[in-house]
């Protein structure tokens, strides 16, 4: 039986609508996180020109690698190790780059790490987009948002919803610029950045 995330078949339709469009004229996008693989096999069937990219901890490919020899089309490549923190990601030069649910999970350092890896991997116009829930000057846009935040913190002390404005300082630090924050269902952000 394949690895299931409720919450990735929830939010696949709306996050494809966005990512067809700001993907489109991509020819390679990494995952970061693919997790179980959903995501990626649902914008592959909508970007069939693109190489899709998933990647993940070693700890989470059996799951990826399922999915993918199950019901992923040939535009949808088999994971790669990739920890964020390590020095020298096992990709070189890509058009886009997208993870759902990762950087509220990550520590921040790790959050940082992520934002240095992709200074030298995003290409010269290349799109970033990151799924999940952010703080906006300070405040979570939800009560519900912020019982999740003790959830993370109960479960994880590194885990947090992140503030929006120093996530957006991070991707500002390494040329990118916000072109679009789409609120999205179950009170979560679809961020969109471009470099260039």
């Amino acid at each position: 039986m394949l690895a299931f995330s409720q919450a990735a078949e929830n939010n696949k339709l709306d996050i494809g609508i966005v990512l067809s469009d700001v993907f489109s004229t991509c020819a390679m996008v990494l995952e970061i996180g693919s997790g179980t693989g959903q995501h990626a096999v649902h914008m592959g069937a909508l970007l069939p020109d693109t190489i899709w990219q998933t990647s993940d901890l070693p700890e989470n490919h059996a799951a990826i690698v399922a999915r993918l020899k199950a019901e992923a089309s040939n535009n949808v490549v088999m994971p790669l190790v990739l920890d964020v923190a390590q020095e020298g990601w096992p990709v070189d030069k890509v058009d886009g780059v997208f993870s759902a649910n990762a950087v509220h999970i990550m520590s921040w350092p790790h959050v940082e790490a992520m934002f240095a890896g992709l200074g030298k991997v995003l290409g010269q116009k290349g799109v970033l987009a990151l799924y999940g829930p952010y703080k906006y000057g300070g405040k979570f846009t939800t009560e519900s948002n912020e019982r999740f935040d003790g959830w993370l913190k109960d479960r994880d002390a590194v885990s947090a919803i992140r503030d929006f404005e120093k996530v957006d300082k991070l991707a500002q630090s390494i040329g990118l610029k916000l072109q679009a924050d789409h609120q999205m269902p179950a009170n979560n952000q679809l961020l969109i950045w471009q470099r260039g």
